[in-house]
């Protein structure tokens, strides 16, 4: 599974702009975020779609899908669990 390209994260536009407004995340590259200097959030692609790699706790990251509107809100609302920790 590939790392999102340009054409992939300009589909996740919005979800993009919306995780932009955490002020805790900072975006290093283009769909890929930090958490306190450590590497929090990025995303894939392959032909089941566009997956989310999120770190929610510990060392590990969580794939999870960003196909749909409430996959995304789902994705966004785990975030923001994590953050509020």
């Amino acid at each position: 599974m590939k790392h999102a390209g340009a054409e992939a994260l300009a589909r996740l536009g919005p979800l993009l702009k919306e995780l932009r407004r955490r002020p805790l995340l900072r975006e290093k590259r283009p769909g890929v975020f930090t958490l306190k200097s450590r590497a929090f959030l990025h995303f894939h692609e392959d032909p089941k779609g566009l997956f989310a790699d999120v770190r929610l706790g510990g060392d590990d990251f969580t794939r999870l899908p960003v196909n749909s509107r409430a996959e995304r809100s789902a994705l966004l609302k785990r975030i923001d669990e994590r953050l509020s920790r």
